[in-house]
């Protein structure tokens, strides 16, 4: 059985898609960019506050879904400049203190105009 986790504390899909979908015990994140979901804007103008914001934002799905960072298996990382991979990379690192395994590319352009997209793969409890 599939359920869809949805919260207001990170911003809803701008396309026919869900925040997350739990699996059994896995949890499966669509990409979360630099919105800030009280004001569904990209506010942050730089890699490092909008990689801020993007932890954020995954860190309210894992919440809602009953899971944290610590739990986080996989990441998949989508940069619109390469050469922010260390300003981007040193942001990341306070979160993923686990080290999960990961995929870090950089992408021709990302929604909304962002610099920055992370989406993750968690095991629940």
């Amino acid at each position: 059985m599939l359920n869809k986790i949805s919260t207001d504390k990170a911003p809803g899909a701008i396309g026919p898609y869900s925040q997350a979908i739990v699996c059994g015990d896995m949890l499966y994140t669509s990409g979360q960019i630099p919105i800030n979901p009280q004001t569904g804007n990209i506010e942050a103008t730089d890699i490092t506050a909008q990689t801020e914001q993007v932890m954020k934002n995954l860190g309210a799905v894992l919440e809602a879904a009953g899971t944290s960072f610590d739990n986080v298996i996989k990441t998949t990382c989508f940069l619109y400049n390469i050469s922010d991979f260390g300003a981007f990379n040193e942001v990341y690192a306070k979160y993923f203190t686990s080290k999960p395994a990961r995929s870090c590319v950089a992408v021709k352009d990302l929604p909304k105009g962002a610099l920055c997209e992370v989406e993750l793969i968690a095991k629940i409890g």
